[in-house]
């Protein structure tokens, strides 16, 4: 199971949020390419990079500190948040993203999911984020009737290379991730899972690894950042 650090990127700055409210930022480091470097020289294998200001304008913003992360870092990153159309997907994975996280656009446009994941194999995702089951888009501002496991096993045929799945209300709450709706969703699709929202401990990833679901990894945030969770013990325990 592969731990990715989060790097949410709010005004060129490294911050994380809480429940998704962009007014509950807190940042962490006004240097996010310093931040990712941090992570890296720890051993993380992979960089989970999130747009936030993106998320919501439906575009890019914050192109500068995701390109200057690219251009520091070896570890593979994905990055999420206002990528909506084929020419910005084709032009982050031309920067050296290794994979681009699809969310809106999967609800809105799935169509444009399939077609992506056609044309760049293994280098597109798919982010559900959700709130009591049901699906929210547009930087988690709007809520949809769409149930997670509905979305997710509409891809199951589209070649997307992971599904990241986000409890929105367990997002940067330090409580705990919701692991028995991960491991459903898990279970009900063979597309690899990444767990996301609320991992705030090494219990919490100890429990996502043995939660009887073949989940591909987690992501966490805010534990790092608080040193609630040890980077290194954590990634040890992975292995």
């Amino acid at each position: 199971m592969i731990l990715y650090p989060a790097i949410d990127l709010k005004d060129g700055k490294a911050v994380r949020l809480v429940k998704g409210e962009m007014d509950r930022a807190t940042v962490f480091n006004d240097d996010p390419a310093a931040q990712a470097m941090e992570f890296v020289t720890a051993g993380c294998e992979w960089l989970h990079l999130v747009d936030l200001n993106g998320a919501f304008a439906g575009e890019p913003v914050n192109a500068a500190p995701v390109e200057a992360i690219l251009a520091r870092c070896r570890a593979p990153a994905q990055l999420g948040g206002g990528i909506r159309d084929m020419a910005t997907i084709e032009r982050w994975l031309s920067k050296g993203l290794a994979r681009v996280i699809l969310g809106t656009v999967a609800v809105e446009n799935p169509s444009l999911v399939r077609e992506a994941a056609r044309a760049f194999p293994g280098q597109v995702a798919v982010g559900i984020d959700a709130r009591n089951g049901r699906v929210a888009t547009k930087g988690w501002a709007t809520e949809t009737d769409v149930m997670v496991t509905d979305l997710a096993k509409s891809f199951e045929d589209a070649g997307v290379a992971a599904i990241i799945y986000t409890d929105i209300n367990r997002d940067g709450a330090m409580q705990g991730p919701n692991i028995e709706a991960t491991a459903a969703l898990a279970n009900a699709v063979s597309i690899p899972v990444i767990a996301s929202g609320g991992v705030s401990s090494l219990a919490d990833l100890k429990a996502l690894k043995t939660c009887g679901a073949p989940l591909n990894g987690a992501i966490s945030g805010r534990a790092l950042y608080d040193g609630a969770l040890d980077l290194k013990e954590a990634l040890a325990a992975l292995r």
